[in-house]
């Protein structure tokens, strides 16, 4: 696996999220009038979503599955190899599906929805972030 490459999605991941904590606004109204912030919480909870896809997706090639046939069956994979827990795999299958909201179809995000997930679902994507770093170092290393 090429762990260089993962760690530099894992801190663009963490800088991602950490725009999404500090630039989400105090209450959802305040978010319904305030188009930057939408803007930023909308691009980088995208930009956290594909770039748990892009990790998921180097991994499940390195350990020789058959490329699974949608982003929310890779995190299934994930957790079928233990690198990540079943019920974090279905809250990033979740994710998954606002991504391809915000990027498909920006005109219909509900922003009481991104609001939640900026408010309380970051923490999922931490969880992912760890759960890889969980995995690389139960890995055996090469002599």
């Amino acid at each position: 696996m090429d762990w260089e490459v993962i760690a530099q999605k894992l801190e663009s991941l963490r800088r991602a999220l950490h725009r999404v904590e500090t630039r989400c606004p105090d209450s959802v109204d305040a978010l319904l009038e305030d188009y930057d912030a939408q803007d930023i919480l909308a691009l980088n909870l995208t930009r956290a979503v594909q770039l748990c896809v892009d990790i998921g997706a180097s991994m499940v090639s390195t350990l020789e599955f058959s490329p699974p046939d949608t982003m929310g069956e890779l995190f299934d994979r994930l957790s079928d190899v233990g690198v990540i827990a079943p019920n974090l795999a279905l809250r990033m299958k979740k994710a998954v599906g606002f991504r391809n909201l915000a990027v498909h179809n920006y005109e219909a995000i509900n922003w009481a929805i991104v609001y939640a997930i900026a408010r309380n679902h970051t923490v999922d994507f931490q969880e992912f972030a760890r759960s890889v770093i969980a995995f690389r170092e139960r890995e055996p290393r090469d002599s």
